[in-house]
């Protein structure tokens, strides 16, 4: 063959199997976009690295991973600060966790009794009072 020999290939239309679902996808999903998450993470707190749950919001869901944000400066397990404070995490994993959200007791506070100044009025200031004489 030469060198400016031309070849043609033949196009042939092909047909593409379908995809078949054993069962319908999952669209209740266990986190949404927005959902506020506790992170078992490496992270700043009171200026020393500590590794605690720390809570985050979700900022992207994808079928295997969610990705986290934070308020504070979140660090990988060998020591490299994570860029944006993102950290993406696996969906079923056991370092992530609905935030708990625990109840306090509403302790109804005692009134304080107000004090009285000097220029207050009280409820015998009829008597306080003197007539005017003129009417």
């Amino acid at each position: 063959m030469s060198r400016n020999s031309i070849f043609v290939i033949k196009r042939e239309e092909v047909e593409v199997p379908g995809l078949y679902f054993t069962s319908a996808p999952n669209q209740d999903e266990l986190f949404q976009v927005g959902d506020q998450i506790e992170v078992y993470c490496d992270h700043e707190f009171g200026g020393d690295r500590v590794r605690d749950w720390l809570i985050g919001t979700v900022v992207q869901v994808d079928p295997k991973m969610i990705a986290v944000q934070f308020q504070d400066n979140v660090y990988l397990t060998d020591g490299w600060m994570v860029p944006d404070h993102v950290l993406w995490c696996q969906k079923d994993s056991s370092n992530i966790r609905k935030v708990l959200r625990r109840k306090r007791k509403i302790r109804p506070r005692p009134a304080k009794p107000v004090a009285k100044t000097e220029g207050d009025f009280d409820d015998n200031f009829d008597q306080d009072i003197e007539p005017d004489e003129d009417f």
